[in-house]
């Protein structure tokens, strides 16, 4: 069901007893969600669960940490990352944790 431009309802989504669910065909298609691409699930007590693609998460959160000025903690001569640098170290770190 399509609402405002850019808000979707894509209907219920049944539980299993393994705790899964299965993603509507549509928001696969609109969010270009694809076998094998990782998810990071979000959730708040009072509003519920959330789901994002990996990359698009880790681009949000570089953004918000690396994106601020120079840390005085930081070594002086050393400039701070740039932002695609920061989504890549996150992004890495994510991985490896993911992997272990």
């Amino acid at each position: 069901m399509e609402g405002p431009k850019g808000k979707h309802l894509f209907g219920t989504v049944r539980v299993g007893e393994k705790g899964q669910i299965v993603i509507p065909k549509g928001a696969r298609s609109i969010f270009d969600i694809q076998p094998g691409d990782s998810l990071v699930v979000l959730g708040d007590e009072a509003t519920g669960l959330a789901l994002m693609k990996n990359d698009a998460f880790l681009a949000l959160i570089s953004d918000a940490i690396f994106m601020q000025k120079q840390s005085p903690d930081m070594p002086e001569g050393k400039p701070p990352l740039t932002g695609e640098e920061a989504f890549e170290e996150i992004k890495n770190l994510a991985q490896k944790r993911a992997d272990e």
